[in-house]
């Protein structure tokens, strides 16, 4: 079995090198060596996607629970997240891998220029947008648009680029996206993971995720992204078609058969539920009776019971519920973006009078609906009109954010780092804060930079810091800074 793919050299920056290699279980690449010199997208993509989502969810159940509260893995040692205690060398796993998923990323979508595929094409526009955002929202100015030239032109130092000039460019890759999948014809089903090769499923994602990072940008007026997202939902909605209802979730759903196996799936049980459920996590599913709460926690002497995160060093509580086991091999952990999140999306552009096209409210409880529905409940009698859930018209902003972002919250289960993205554009869900909390008590703000790019690219590492701050937990992106 032969392929091409890059492998990212940790040495220098990313220098990417072409080898021929064998990915278990994906599908052989058919190339005839007297008509084509490149891998074809059809072989790339799926293992790309699927190395992607890995990444996310070791880093969703690693990084976004414990600073998230779902999940506390407790003890008193260095490097325990859950007190905002992050070791350097953290930034390194998402960095290395997000990296060298691009670069099979820009190969699918040269593959389908060299195929005279515009299908491959705006899939692969589309996840370049997906990993590229969650670079920059996760480390702030990040090498962009001369990152990926290492083979090609030998450029192995990149700069770092400033995050307003990457978003506008991500905005343009999704534009684009959008238009070549309008008239594209669908792609090899076992090429694709998620949507098994429906090319309308993908244009609905992509526009999707547009309006994702156009929130998530939208407190900084020169993007103009308000009345981008007024165009999106209320004067152009037919131009760009969004998910419609659960069914076009972007969710890798893990078969269990080879190669789309969960990565928890091989974890030992005794380290999947070593880290115990968090105080806030579990107090609201209970005050809710949300029945989602089966599926995620055990129970401790009979009930849901969870440990309150941030606690001070030699003050451990007794631990109590966990996630449960059968999260290990469960499907929807693949998720990349769903139906609920988009409500929400739209709940609060509605809230904020940006779209009328639906009421907030109507919004809202068809995200509440559908994050429920989607884990296989139907919604419990009256959950709406529970006075911890009900939309009230007459509610300030502040605590309509509060109502949208909590449940906003659930739907984001295990979706890379999203969660932590959002708390720190808005400050919602509020979430309790421990008197062992390192970095001020203040949530972290990002990820610092790899180590190694000190030696592999100091001097744009240098003018990076310089730029944005320092390379700190604690200095905020452009689009936190106010």
């Amino acid at each position: 079995m032969k392929k091409f793919i890059y492998s990212l050299n940790t040495v220098l920056l990313l220098t990417l090198v072409s080898v021929s290699s064998c990915k278990k279980d994906f599908k052989e690449l058919n190339t005839n060596p007297n008509t084509s010199d490149h891998a074809l997208p059809q072989a790339l993509l799926a293992p790309a996607i699927a190395n992607v989502v890995e990444a996310n969810m070791s880093r969703s159940q690693r990084v976004t629970n414990e600073l998230m509260q779902v999940t506390v893995n407790m003890g008193d040692s260095d490097g325990k997240i859950f007190r905002y205690d992050i070791v350097k060398s953290e930034a390194d796993y998402l960095w290395n891998n997000w990296y060298l998923q691009l670069a099979n990323f820009k190969d699918v979508y040269e593959g389908g220029v060299a195929t005279n595929s515009p299908a491959y094409q705006g899939i692969a526009l589309i996840c370049q947008a997906w990993v590229f955002s969650m670079l920059t929202d996760t480390y702030g100015d990040i090498p962009y648009f001369n990152a990926l030239k290492a083979k090609d032109e030998n450029l192995f130092t990149p700069a770092f680029d400033k995050q307003q000039a990457i978003y506008t460019d991500l905005f343009a890759k999704l534009e684009n996206a959008n238009k070549l999948l309008a008239t594209a014809a669908n792609v090899t089903g076992t090429s694709d993971p998620i949507f098994g090769g429906n090319v309308a499923n993908w244009r609905k994602f992509g526009n999707s995720l547009y309006l994702r990072l156009l929130l998530r940008v939208s407190a900084k007026t020169e993007m103009n992204a308000t009345a981008k997202i007024k165009e999106i939902v209320d004067t152009n909605s037919t131009g760009y078609p969004i998910m419609a209802s659960n069914d076009d979730s972007a969710i890798l759903k893990w078969s269990g058969t080879a190669p789309y196996v969960s990565p928890f799936a091989t974890w030992r049980p005794a380290d999947w539920y070593t880290p115990r459920l968090a105080s806030f996590f579990v107090d609201n599913l209970n005050a809710w009776s949300d029945p989602r709460i089966g599926k995620w926690a055990t129970q401790f002497d009979g009930e849901y019971a969870g440990v309150p995160s941030g606690y001070a060093i030699g003050q451990a509580p007794q631990g109590k519920s966990t996630l449960t086991t059968p999260l290990q091999k469960e499907p929807l952990l693949g998720n990349i973006m769903n139906y609920a999140e988009l409500q929400f999306i739209l709940a609060e552009a509605a809230a904020k009078g940006w779209i009328t096209n639906k009421p907030a409210q109507t919004y809202y409880e068809t995200g509440v609906t559908s994050a429920i529905s989607m884990w296989g409940y139907a919604l419990p009698a009256n959950y709406l009109n529970f006075d911890l859930v009900k939309w009230n018209e007459s509610y300030d902003l502040d605590k309509k954010m509060e109502l949208i972002h909590k449940q906003k919250y659930y739907a984001l289960f295990f979706t890379d780092l999203e969660s932590w993205f959002e708390y720190r554009r808005t400050g919602h869900p509020v979430l309790p804060k421990g008197a062992g909390l390192e970095n001020g008590g203040i949530m972290p703000a990002r990820l610092n930079y790899p180590v190694y790019l000190q030696s592999t690219n100091g001097q744009n590492y240098n003018a990076a810091v310089a730029t944005q701050g320092p390379d700190v937990i604690s200095t905020q992106v452009w689009w936190q800074k106010q």
